[in-house]
């Protein structure tokens, strides 16, 4: 069934932190929100020791309303601010933003910009601040139109032991006379050596279906990557030791993905934090056609193809994206030991219309480390709010 019998959540609130019932160990909130729908938070921890988060807000992803929100919850407040608009195309729907804080103080704001449900045309637009976040400089395109389909993020830019930027990217393929649907997706970096001006792109071989890629400096000359699948199976991760130059191919992981998104970052101890969903493609009982299959599409020339296609790896959409579990890694994501749910439910996700607040997935999750060592977490909460939650990685039974 779609609708749930018991009585929606009370999702509002003015962003007040609190402890969670039952749970003193447990900080959380709901951010104020201004829009009918809010997903794909990321949360930095700004350059003055203000915590930020960005989302995207409108009616419904792909449509053209959806824009950039961003709210502070500044140093020793308790409070989460009303969030700022920070972006307005009335053709494109504005998605994934993130905050990149640089090494010379400058706060980037990044965010891809699409037709419709087509990612396939997408853009990679950015602003940047010399306040923190409070003023902000015009809207700029980092990544312009490319030729063989559209450039999308999701993940935070990394900053190199030799100074280069590095910004994971996945590559949304154009398919001649088909609807973007995901099956050609590939991962890619983009490497910056001269602080953002220009940008060199290096694929990740057999990356295909292998997306939202969370890059993680070990701090011994290697990098790791851990990915979204497509084929809602399993994680996967991958390796550099050249400074994200090469990568080997992509391989599973004991966590499951129900193609949705992750992330990961690396603890001051050297340990790694995760948030997913601990679900995949087993646990469904229903299949979407696709992601925006209930939006007006803005490309009239390409259609969806029935699923799946016969001889080709077809995109599992509609996996329950719930639970959503924080797990932690003392050996460098070869084993997770220590794992707790932030939230359960039954993920219900075959629509992203929140009007009618059918959805009822935990999804999107952004996780960050403050100075103190507290942990900082953020995911989107039926596609209607973010919540915010925070605790340390003790919370899930590891030693700090």
């Amino acid at each position: 069934m779609a609708r749930t019998a018991s009585p929606p959540p009370d999702l509002s609130g003015d962003g007040t932190l609190a402890p969670a019932p039952g749970d003193a160990a447990r900080t959380e909130t709901f951010i104020p929100a201004l829009c009918v729908q809010n997903h794909a938070a990321n949360l930095t921890v700004l350059g003055n020791g203000d915590l930020a988060c960005v989302w995207f807000g409108g009616t419904q992803e792909g449509v053209p309303d959806i824009s950039v929100q961003f709210s502070r919850l500044a140093q020793g407040s308790g409070r989460w601010s009303v969030p700022d608009t920070l972006s307005d195309d009335p053709a494109r729907s504005e998605q994934n933003p993130l905050l990149f804080p640089a090494p010379d103080g400058t706060l980037w704001l990044i965010w891809t910009a699409q037709i419709s449900g087509n990612q396939d045309t997408a853009i990679v637009r950015c602003r940047r601040s010399g306040d923190h976040g409070h003023s902000w400089g015009p809207i700029e395109t980092l990544f312009g139109p490319r030729p063989d389909g559209g450039t999308f993020m999701r993940q935070p830019v990394v900053v190199l032991e030799n100074g280069d930027w590095l910004l994971p990217i996945w590559v949304c393929l154009t398919t001649p006379g088909r609807k973007w649907v995901g099956d050609e997706d590939y991962s890619a970096v983009k490497i910056s050596s001269d602080q953002g001006r220009t940008w060199s792109e290096h694929a990740v071989p057999e990356s295909k279906g292998c997306v939202h890629m969370s890059v993680l400096d070990m701090k011994d000359g290697s990098l790791v990557a851990f990915y979204r699948s497509r084929w809602a199976d399993n994680i996967h991760v991958s390796h550099s030791t050249d400074l994200g130059r090469t990568w080997s191919a992509p391989e599973p992981t004991s966590l499951p993905n129900n193609n949705s998104s992750i992330q990961a970052v690396r603890l001051a101890n050297g340990h790694i934090a995760m948030v997913f969903n601990e679900s995949s493609a087993a646990d469904a009982t229903e299949r979407r056609l696709s992601l925006y299959d209930d939006i007006e599409d803005g490309v009239e020339d390409a259609t969806p193809e029935p699923m799946p296609v016969e001889g080709r790896r077809s995109t599992f959409w509609g996996v329950p994206r719930a639970p959503m579990t924080l797990a932690i890694s003392e050996d460098g994501g070869r084993n997770w030991p220590h794992r707790r749910n932030l939230e359960t439910g039954d993920g219900y996700c075959m629509t992203n219309n929140s009007r009618e607040k059918i959805n009822r997935e935990f999804s999107y999750p952004t996780v960050t480390q403050s100075p103190d060592g507290a942990l900082h977490i953020a995911y989107t909460y039926y596609r209607q709010a973010i919540k915010y939650v925070r605790v340390d990685e003790r919370w899930t039974g590891a030693s700090a």
